[in-house]
């Protein structure tokens, strides 16, 4: 008897025969309307050719492979699957999924692994992507530096890879802490872009990376991935510490690193770690990021990048201060849309973040407020700075921020409207979007 497995758009496995059963050697409970149908290859493979089979699939009608499959043991054995898409409703109406129909094969099948998707690999298991969200403020810092005449070019771009070192080590541990306490385990509805972005195809954007469970990396090897990523961080601060001290003759930088580096460290390690496990405490895992992404991030690069020696006082530190709430605003909100497809997994794992805490209907307006805050936070911070900017032009800047606060409501009214339904998977990736975008556009009002 042949394998049939049919999934949704997302591949979450919608019907299944026993030839399938019995090939893959699962239990059909496991795996209705739990699992995807990503499980059943190599990860390598998926992350290379599953979306382009699909893709041909969807503009031939068929793509017939052979390929690699994994069994429930690990045991990998060889295959030919004819993969159709699948219209429930008829071929008039719209696709619904696809449809799976395999058998094993004696044959030898080699599929080689290009270079290029080993770099995906790297980027899967790291979310690496989304250090994005650590990049554009520090580069945002050291442009309001060099208006003063106080960057350091080369600690601004140790700091930078420090940091980056530092969010992977947060994103791996998380998933080390989520896979282990089973709160990725129980979360069947997370979100992953596929073909819907060219810029983010293919990335994970809630849920975890799912990269152990893709068979990427192990929990062990999730484990000292995190631990190398610390190390390194630690070292890129030894070397700033180090070159500050021969720029500026003070400690007083230096001493702003350590503390903001600390305090930075311990929240991003107990974001998910026992015993404090902040993401589960009633919206402290959303403090959590707005600061490590905010101030802590924008204060913490000032020191690090700066030249000169920086008092640690309010009104040396403002500056930096104010722009890291609006930039902290901005990834909280990421952060944010991403809970709602996971509601019913941290729900169940006790996850209690803001949208578990006040449901997913009245916590639209929460995405609402911190749209506006950070907005008027961006409008202060530009009337306190704007002298320092000679090049600055207010209406340049009225202009185009009103275009991207209109584009933030556009983003707010596909969460008002989709926020309990598949669909909203769009408006995920615009938030993300909508971060690149907002930080570029507040570069360039500071030359144009």
């Amino acid at each position: 008897m042949k394998s049939v497995i049919i999934c949704d758009m997302e591949g979450v496995i919608q019907e299944i025969n026993k030839g399938a059963l019995e090939l893959f050697g699962y239990e059909k409970d496991e795996l209705i309307g739990k699992k995807r149908v990503s499980i059943f290859s190599p990860g390598e493979i998926v992350i290379q050719n599953v979306l382009g089979w699909l893709e041909k699939a969807n503009k031939e009608g068929k793509s017939l492979v052979k390929t690699n499959f994994l069994k429930k043991d690990g045991t990998q054995f060889n295959a030919e699957i004819l993969i159709t898409p699948n219209y429930a409703n008829g071929k008039d109406q719209e696709q619904t999924g696809y449809c799976g129909i395999t058998k094993e094969i004696n044959e030898e099948v080699n599929i080689p692994i290009n270079f290029i998707t080993k770099i995906f690999k790297g980027i899967a298991i790291t979310r690496g992507g989304f250090t994005l969200a650590s990049i554009l403020p520090m580069v945002i810092v050291a442009i309001l530096l060099s208006q003063i005449n106080s960057l350091s070019i080369i600690n601004a771009i140790i700091s930078i890879i420090g940091i980056v070192c530092l969010h992977i080590f947060g994103n791996v541990y998380n998933d080390y802490f989520d896979v282990k306490s089973g709160t990725d385990e129980v979360n069947n509805e997370y979100f992953n872009v596929g073909d819907k972005s060219l810029l983010l195809r293919g990335a994970q954007i809630s849920g975890g990376s799912r990269a152990i469970e893709l068979g990427l990396i192990s929990l062990k090897e999730t484990k000292s991935l995190g631990n190398k990523m610390l190390l390194l961080a630690i070292a890129c601060i030894i070397c700033v510490s180090t070159n500050i001290f021969l720029e500026t003759n003070s400690f007083k930088n230096i001493l702003g690193i350590l503390i903001i580096g600390s305090i930075g460290s311990f929240l991003t390690y107990f974001y998910t770690a026992k015993p404090l496990k902040l993401s589960s405490r009633r919206g402290l895992g959303e403090i959590v990021i707005f600061l490590t992404f905010g101030p802590l991030l924008t204060l913490g690069s000032a020191f690090a990048m700066s030249n000169t020696p920086l008092d640690i006082t309010y009104e040396a530190l403002k500056d930096f201060i104010l722009i890291g709430i609006p930039l902290g605003l901005l990834t909280t909100n990421i952060l944010f849309i991403n809970q709602f497809p996971d509601y019913t997994s941290d729900k169940k794992s006790n996850k209690i973040n803001l949208v578990v805490l006040f449901g997913k209907k009245s916590s639209r307006w929460i995405y609402l407020l911190n749209l506006i805050l950070i907005f008027l936070c961006t409008f202060y911070f530009i009337r306190e700075i704007s002298e320092f900017l000679p090049k600055f032009n207010y209406n340049i800047f009225y202009y185009s921020f009103s275009i991207i606060f209109l584009y933030g409501l556009y983003v707010f009214s596909g969460l008002f409207k989709y926020y309990d339904s598949r669909k909203l998977i769009n408006y995920n990736i615009h938030t993300i979007y909508y971060q690149i975008i907002f930080c570029i556009g507040l570069i360039l009002t500071f030359y144009i």
